[in-house]
């Protein structure tokens, strides 16, 4: 197995610094010259940039990691003549690791002599594991494909060998009491009530929406054009129906296409929604909505698109006309729905869940919000003259919804932080991120600083005072969280408690004793005959956290998972590689085949195959003889999972009775 060490993982973390021209330090080449009929000569070469290095197959033990070269089929297909030959190389005294380091500058060129034994030999496959070097060392692997006859290389699929059969066959396990998880996998999943709070969300939005430049002023223009064109009241009153009902249909449609993505891998939708660059590119996306929120830029798409949307609603006339009309409102109302549907779309990829059905829920709450004020104005013309008039408390909803639109953002980045390992938003950190954007809120409510689209100055309204107190109390709040005055329970958004910058004594939610690997827990629960509670979590788990805090915290529930249990958490979306030799393609049902080779891959199919669920937290009670004690639960209440915990113990006692008494 090879070394890792302490310089090169700074190295990765280092990479990302380095100037575009420095991205690719190392441009292999390779070419392959006939000898004889059966002999051929394979060239590996490699132009090396300015003041990097790349490490000889001979470099010494103790120093830097040496290039290897594996010849895959070397053996049966063919044999090696002789060793891999070098270029001439630099020998220099490492002060770092104290042996003399051999290495290439500005190129390398490899050979290696092979003899066929086989003659329907028409490509090799060779792979070089290297470091590159400069300040830093990076490790890479690469891969080579000789064609020896000239033709076209062929790029064949992964095969499933024996030993990835075997690993494969490790993450099914002989669950005894299966029929407990079948019979309860409909109440598992809670799904009504967690549907119905992403509703509520995308409602939500969707008043705020209305409350944006963008829209409030089109609802008295557009329901007065319903009610005054159309020959009668009624016929008015049905227009401006079809109208709501046509809106709300656009924001239902727009979501149809992530439901490409439940065809895919189980697993797909939770690889996308915990991508360390997905988030990050929500990251940027939403501090650019933010700025264009406090009037440094305005949002908009091609008003062509609007012409062409409003003059295609003229020629049509009637139904297809209306409908055109709401897709002219969507268009030309982006600039300030916009930025909201990325945060819509942001929450539901945070929740747990089917991303597809949970988006498309959230759109479809957010469309009935936004319709429902042109319905209800038709049926009652009378109510637009209560409507407040459109003026500067606008501005203010905007600069408000730019500073909860960059909180949004720093989660985001804390997803990506987490899931890579990069250490950057610990815990302390994120919290003093947010208490300063809620302060800055604060300080702009109380007009301390003004944005470019701040009209005139003039007298602040009560509402706005409230919340800008609101906004300081809130500052306040995670300020003394962050002192540990109070446990901060914030909705599960802030990192887990033992990613902090203090030293904690294990890195298990609430100092919890916990296993990360099945194997040794299940080892561990046979040992001191316990229960186990298998936790399926992820570090960008936000249900996940919010049962943390929520529930497992609770002076009733935290003695029996600290004292009680066995808790095994597998984090789905550990980015982390494997190391080589646990690596493995692993073959479904259906034939298709799936390379592991990360952690979270691993537990992600393990999960999958043995409990036929893909979403977190997932928790099951089992005892080491995988004997399973209750049915699984996902999200929900302190009682229920006491309850779930309590009655787990009793069967596990049972179990344990009766193993005695029949002397195993």
């Amino acid at each position: 197995m090879r070394k890792v060490f302490v310089l090169t993982v700074l190295g990765l973390m280092v990479w990302a610094g380095y100037s575009q021209s420095e991205e690719d330090p190392v441009v292999w080449s390779h070419e392959v010259n006939q000898l004889s009929d059966t002999e051929f000569e394979l060239i590996v070469s490699a132009d090396i940039l300015e003041e990097w290095h790349v490490y000889s197959q001979n470099t010494p033990d103790g120093g830097s990691l040496p290039s290897e070269f594996t010849y895959e089929g070397a053996g049966e297909a063919y044999e090696l003549i002789g060793k891999t030959m070098e270029s001439a190389t630099v020998t220099e005294y490492s002060d770092i690791f104290e042996v003399d380091e051999v290495f290439f500058r500005n190129r390398a060129v490899f050979t290696q002599k092979i003899r066929l034994l086989k003659p329907d030999v028409s490509q090799l496959n060779v792979n070089l594991f290297y470091q590159v070097c400069k300040e830093v060392c990076i490790p890479k692997d690469i891969d080579f494909v000789f064609s020896l006859t000239g033709e076209e290389i062929v790029l064949t699929e992964k095969s499933v060998d024996d030993r990835s059969r075997a690993m494969g066959a490790a993450l099914s396990l002989d669950l005894k009491n299966k029929d407990l998880l079948q019979q309860a996998n409909g109440e598992v999943i809670n799904g009504s009530s967690d549907l119905w709070m992403i509703f509520s969300l995308g409602f939500l939005g969707g008043l705020i929406a209305l409350l944006t430049p963008c829209v409030f002023p089109m609802i008295p223009l557009t329901v007065s054009f319903f009610t005054k064109q159309s020959q009668n009241k009624a016929r008015g009153i049905t227009n401006a129906l079809l109208y709501g009902f046509f809106i709300v249909l656009i924001y239902f449609l727009l979501s149809l296409p992530f439901h490409l993505f439940e065809s895919v891998d189980s697993q797909i939708l939770n690889t996308i929604a915990t991508n360390i660059w997905l988030n990050v590119f929500f990251f940027l996306i939403f501090v650019f909505f933010a700025f264009s929120f406090f009037g440094y830029y305005e949002l908009t798409l091609p008003s062509s698109w609007a012409n062409k949307m409003d003059a295609a609603s003229s020629r049509a006339g009637g139904f297809i006309g209306i409908f055109f009309m709401a897709v002219t409102l969507a268009i030309v109302s982006f600039s300030c729905t916009g930025p909201i549907l990325g945060g819509l779309l942001g929450s539901t990829a945070l929740a747990e869940g089917d991303v597809a059905t949970n988006l498309s829920t959230g759109m479809l709450g957010f469309g009935v919000a936004l319709a429902l004020p042109f319905a209800l104005f038709a049926l009652f013309p009378t109510w637009l003259n209560s409507l407040p008039k459109s003026g500067g408390w606008m501005t203010t909803v905007k600069v408000v919804l730019g500073f909860l639109e960059l909180a949004l953002a720093f989660k985001f980045l804390s997803n990506a932080d987490l899931v890579g390992h990069w250490g950057l938003l610990k815990r302390e950190i994120f919290i003093g991120i947010w208490v300063v954007l809620f302060v800055l809120l604060a300080l702009h409510l109380f007009g301390v600083f003004r944005f470019p689209h701040d009209g005139p100055k003039q007298k602040i309204s009560v509402t706005r005072k409230g919340i800008g107190l609101l906004s300081a109390a809130f500052a306040i709040y995670l300020s003394l969280g962050a002192f540990q005055v109070w446990d901060l329970k914030l909705f599960g958004f802030l990192p887990p408690d033992f990613y902090t910058v203090a030293e904690k004594e294990n890195d298990c939610p609430l100092g919890i004793d916990c296993f990360k690997d099945f194997e040794e827990g299940v080892a561990f629960a046979k040992e001191k005959n316990k229960p186990i509670l298998l936790d399926f979590t992820g570090w960008a788990c936000v249900n996940c956290r919010k049962m943390e805090e929520n529930v497992w915290s609770e002076p009733d529930i935290y003695p029996l998972l600290k004292e009680d249990y066995v808790l095994i958490s597998l984090y789905v979306d550990d980015r982390n590689q494997l190391p080589e030799r646990e690596q493995f393609n692993f073959e479904y049902a259906s034939g298709r085949v799936k390379t592991i080779k990360t952690i979270g891959q691993k537990w992600g199919t393990f999960q999958t195959l043995n409990f036929n669920a893909a979403s977190q937290p997932y928790y099951v009670l089992m005892s080491a003889d995988m004997e399973i004690l209750n049915h699984a639960v996902q999200y929900t209440d302190r009682d229920a999972y006491r309850d779930w915990l309590l009655a787990g113990l009793r069967k596990h006692g049972e179990l344990s009775l009766q193993s005695s008494l029949l002397g195993n």
